[in-house]
């Protein structure tokens, strides 16, 4: 409870409601070096009783609904993208190129899943991608310069460092000055209305509308989530910019999918703008900010918004401008050197720095409308995979843990029909009286549905 009480603070919430969460504890858990279970366990906690209050606060009722926090949920979900099955089929996480590689003085880890950043790292080393050939490159170079070399030709390669040299980074400084999730107000606006809930089986989030400009995890599990509690999110993406399909998959359940390009069909977007209650971004900070979507432009065209936003590495700092993803941010913070073993770095169980993250985003925007029914005002969220990251290496250690069996994940995982086939999925981890156990549809094709709201 200790865990789910900081992020509970963190998020402004009023800690008389922690009484209502109980925990269903599942020895093996997500086993690691560091607290993942205890992390993940909080995430989902905070967000679930988010979700209650919310829900609570709409439907006036006299005290919040109990929540229930599973192990074996959550572990299964901070995994999902490991139990997806399209039609009997499993998707490959990672790219031949997306690896620990040993370089002249350690280690560096590379990025390549999307075809553009493949190309971009294939270029910063000047060779074929052979990954014989790529490990042969980088068994030449020091780790420091495969890094600086790759990120100046837009890849994504960073090297391996040990906590202490993380602690003495410049990055490591700014993000341990910032709170777990960055709240603000954007300004004094009165918040639109939505359908009173007392007396009717509604979700917490239904009437609301979410932009979803997010990719690859932590934003879309964000979403999803947004999405599990009744909300109507449309994930919006540049037809330039295609998502791997089985990642979109996975994160893509309760949503709808469209293309819209920012660059010839802004007018398009400023009337999806006009009736949106969030909106969720999760690219580099500042890449979006020439279509005027930072949140300070966001509210002033749209008053009473909600803007969430997640990044790698914070939006501030030498790295504030710097692409990230979830292994890469385990290899700087120093993660990957505490979880490694015989001289090789290691990793989490699962990218939980990104579901992590995402769960706390979702918590944030639902704090957010229940502080919004209050007294009005538009809300700022943010959150940051290496802020995440700062909190887990600050827990206890247990090397006792390490490789110990967990729960079966077949309790928790469902099977549907969809557009793209027979899905077999991670259920939902955020669990309340009266919640939904599911959600109600299924993802589509990425970018198979129309521009516009239900």
């Amino acid at each position: 409870m200790t865990s789910i009480k900081y992020v509970w603070s963190e998020l402004g919430g009023d800690p008389v409601q922690l009484a209502r969460v109980s925990t269903v504890v599942r020895d093996g858990a997500l086993s690691a070096r560091l607290p993942v279970r205890e992390l993940a366990r909080a995430c989902v906690g905070a967000c679930a009783l988010a979700g209650a209050e919310l829900g609570a606060r709409r439907a006036g009722l006299a005290r919040v609904p109990g929540v229930r926090v599973d192990d074996g949920a959550v572990a299964t979900a901070f995994t999902s993208e490991r139990h997806l099955l399209v039609d009997g089929r499993a998707p490959v996480p990672f790219a031949p190129l997306s690896r620990f590689w040993r370089t002249a003085d350690g280690w560096v880890r590379t990025h390549a899943n999307y075809p553009h950043h493949r190309e971009r790292l294939l270029r910063a080393l000047g060779v074929p991608g052979d990954p014989a050939v790529v490990g042969a490159a980088l068994a030449e170079r020091s780790a420091r310069d495969v890094e600086d070399a790759v990120y100046a030709a837009g890849g994504l390669a960073v090297a391996l460092r040990t906590p202490e040299e993380w602690a003495a980074h410049g990055q490591a400084a700014e993000v341990a000055a910032r709170p777990l999730v960055e709240r603000g107000r954007l300004d004094t606006a009165r918040a639109r209305a939505f359908p009173d809930l007392a007396g009717a089986h509604l979700l917490p989030a239904a009437g609301v509308r979410v932009l979803d400009l997010t990719r690859v995890l932590a934003g879309p599990v964000a979403t999803r989530t947004l999405a599990l509690l009744g909300a109507d999110v449309l994930r919006l993406d540049a037809p330039r910019l295609p998502e791997l399909p089985d990642q979109h998959i996975d994160t893509g359940f309760g949503k709808r999918s469209a293309l819209l390009d920012l660059d010839s069909d802004r007018r398009r977007f400023e009337e999806l703008l006009a009736d949106a209650d969030v909106v969720v971004t999760g690219y580099r900070p500042g890449a979006l900010d020439r279509f005027g979507l930072s949140p300070e432009a966001l509210a002033e065209r749209r008053p009473g918004l909600v803007v969430a936003q997640v990044s790698a590495w914070g939006a501030y700092g030498p790295w504030g401008d710097r692409r990230g993803f979830d292994s890469l941010v385990q290899v700087a913070t120093g993660i990957a050197a505490v979880e490694g073993a015989a001289g090789r770095p290691g990793a989490l169980p699962a990218q939980a720095l990104d579901h992590g993250s995402g769960y706390l985003l979702a918590a944030g925007v639902l704090r957010a409308l229940t502080e919004q029914s209050y007294d009005g005002g538009g809300r700022v969220v943010r959150v940051a995979l290496a802020r995440t990251a700062a909190w887990l290496m600050r827990g206890v250690r247990s090397e006792g843990e390490v490789g110990a069996v967990g729960p079966r994940a077949e309790e928790w995982l469902g099977e549907t029909d969809s557009a793209v086939g027979r899905l077999r999925y991670a259920l939902p981890p955020v669990a309340f009286e009266g919640g939904p156990s599911d959600w109600t549809r299924p993802p589509g094709r990425w970018g198979s549905d129309a521009v516009g709201w239900v």
